[in-house]
């Protein structure tokens, strides 16, 4: 995919019919510790004009979700519930593409801070958080199940509202 690919994709609010193809990539991508189809269906209950939840696809040209992502905003707090991209578009942008959706909602919805878990092992993703600002602020031992593996807890401070 060329960064041309990427000015091409499109990213749209999930809806309850894009569980099925965001379930086959999440089962590809996190094969052990994998979100269940429940867990989904709970996170779109929530996303609504007055929820707490956002969810985003990201859709290739032909339609086809190539990634998504998720986020939790209550009071002045977000947390970065998941983002994910197709194998096939990764190193392309589209994951700065989505993290930032969800760096903008959070900001909208006027939290202080965006938090996210990361594998440890994860270093690609490790990168694309830091060139966003975020910094390490702990680990979360065993966090991942059932690898077992830790955490990186990661957090971005949002620019506070002067008056």
């Amino acid at each position: 995919m060329t960064s041309t690919a990427v000015s091409r994709t499109v990213l749209r609010p999930m809806r309850w019919w894009d569980i099925e193809p965001v379930m086959e990539l999440e089962l590809k991508l996190f094969p052990e510790d994998a979100w269940s189809r429940g867990m989904y269906w709970s996170e779109l209950a929530e996303a609504h004009p007055d929820g707490t939840r956002h969810y985003t696809v990201a859709t290739a040209e032909d339609g086809s979700i190539v990634g998504y992502a998720g986020l939790m905003a209550v009071g002045q707090e977000s947390d970065v519930q998941t983002i994910a991209v197709d194998e096939g578009h990764q190193g392309q942008g589209l994951g700065a593409l989505l993290l930032t959706d969800l760096v903008t909602e959070s900001v909208r919805r006027g939290c202080e801070e965006l938090l996210l878990e990361v594998r440890i092992d994860n270093i690609r993703a490790q990168r694309l958080y830091e060139r966003f600002g975020f910094a390490p602020v702990g680990i979360r031992r065993g966090y991942y199940q059932p690898a077992n593996v830790d955490a990186l807890v990661m957090r971005l401070d949002h620019p506070t509202k002067t008056t």
